[in-house]
């Protein structure tokens, strides 16, 4: 604003002694055509009326003869100039030192009668001009810079005022560790609203991931600790008694039976881990499920396994992560099955939505329990979980249906067997 403010003022320097003439030249006229109006020839001689001033604002009037001959009026003493007569001329007029601004009127009477009003003013000196102005800014300027510093940091602190509780909510929520709090968005719309949000989005993945590690260390801790123990069991034995060839070959057989264990449930952890925070997204391309299904089925025995497949079902998904639900659900088909069991795959297209189902003629699910069977470890009968698995297939399942935009249903009869469905929309 400073700057602003000096570069008008020497725009206003560079101007006003222009200006400053312009005025005066206009003032000059308003005066002289005023007169004017007041002056008369009555036979010969000149009369005035009651309005008529020889000296205003510092014009001089004076009245003249057509053979220019002075009649009322008094020079001024620096008007030295012998000024011939131009009718409706304004102009400025040197007289050695001073200049003067003229301006000639003739007033006719008849055809060859009349007036001279001449009309003369100081012009204003360019020095005086200068000094007037620069006192003028002496006293505004310090004024109107003060005014725009106190109005700018005034409007200034308002604006940025969101800002400050943004900062000191994202500040308390870093030293309180609550990644569940968020920031509550200004009102209107503007950028301090869009910061907020950005704001919430980044506290919310934080909050994911954060979740997403606290649940996967908890997960492997628990998990992994009984294959540890039966290996860490297994090596001290080895270690404090001779073994058999038999016997180290059964150890080993064991220790390698716990160590897949481990690194298929550290995979399965990992994939859901990565679904939930995103890092594993679904790739959708146009595939045919029909044909995917297919697929999988020529890894499983042909006589536990039937398909009644709809052809030609088009869907938008993942062709690695629909494998490995499908896979899931026939393997939990099987492993929770009777023994030489049967597992059927379906799909099927409507108008709003395509479907896949698994069904097998297991051990069933009771009521109570079909609502947690998402979760993960969670086992319907984990006395017959031998070999079963961590229970983080149906969870994976779940997880993948959400990625594609869809949903699993379960229908199950206790002892008769369960259907496992996957909803997607068309």
């Amino acid at each position: 604003m400073t700057g602003m403010a000096v570069m008008a003022l020497g725009l206003l320097v560079l101007t006003s002694a222009s200006v400053a003439r312009s005025t005066a030249m206009e003032q000059l006229g308003q005066v002289l055509r005023s007169n004017l109006a007041e002056v008369d020839l009555v036979e010969g001689a000149f009369q005035a009326g009651e309005n008529f001033h020889y000296y205003q604002n510092g014009v001089y009037t004076l009245i003249y003869n057509k053979d220019q001959a002075l009649l009322a009026g008094q020079l001024p003493v620096g008007f030295t100039a012998a000024e011939p007569f131009e009718n409706g001329v304004t102009r400025v007029v040197d007289c050695g030192g001073s200049d003067y601004i003229v301006l000639d009127l003739w007033f006719a009477k008849g055809w060859t009668d009349g007036l001279w009003v001449r009309g003369l003013m100081e012009a204003p000196q360019a020095d005086q001009t200068l000094r007037s102005t620069l006192t003028l800014a002496a006293v505004i300027l310090p004024c109107f810079i003060l005014v725009s510093g106190l109005g700018g940091f005034w409007i200034a602190k308002r604006a940025f005022r969101p800002l400050e509780r943004i900062t000191a909510t994202a500040q308390a929520i870093t030293q309180g560790a609550d990644l569940a709090a968020r920031l509550e968005p200004p009102r209107g719309r503007n950028e301090f609203t869009r910061l907020t949000a950005a704001f919430n989005q980044m506290f919310e993945r934080l909050e994911r991931a954060f979740e997403s590690e606290k649940q996967f260390t908890a997960d492997a801790s628990h998990e992994l600790r009984t294959p540890v123990s039966i290996i860490k069991g297994a090596c001290e034995y080895a270690r404090s008694f001779e073994e058999t060839p038999e016997e180290r070959a059964e150890t080993l057989e064991m220790i390698y039976r716990q160590s897949l264990r481990m690194s298929d449930l550290i995979t399965q952890l990992l994939s859901i881990t990565r679904l939930d925070q995103g890092t594993e997204g679904a790739a959708l391309e146009e595939l045919d499920l029909s044909a995917l299904v297919r697929q999988v089925a020529g890894d499983y025995p042909p006589d536990r396994l039937s398909l009644e497949l709809e052809e030609g079902i088009a869907v938008q998904g993942s062709a690695p992560l629909l494998t490995r639900l499908v896979q899931n659900l026939v393997d939990n088909g099987f492993k929770y099955g009777k023994e030489g069991g049967h597992v059927w795959v379906e799909t099927r297209r409507t108008a709003e939505e395509t479907t896949l189902s698994v069904r097998d003629d297991g051990i069933g699910i009771p009521a109570d329990q079909q609502d947690k069977i998402w979760q993960r470890f969670y086992q319907v009968d984990p006395s017959r979980s031998g070999d079963r698995g961590a229970g983080l297939g149906l969870s994976m399942v779940y997880k993948i249906a959400q990625a594609h935009g869809g949903h699993m249903t379960v229908e199950s009869v206790p002892g008769l067997g369960s259907r496992f469905t996957l909803h997607l929309p068309q």
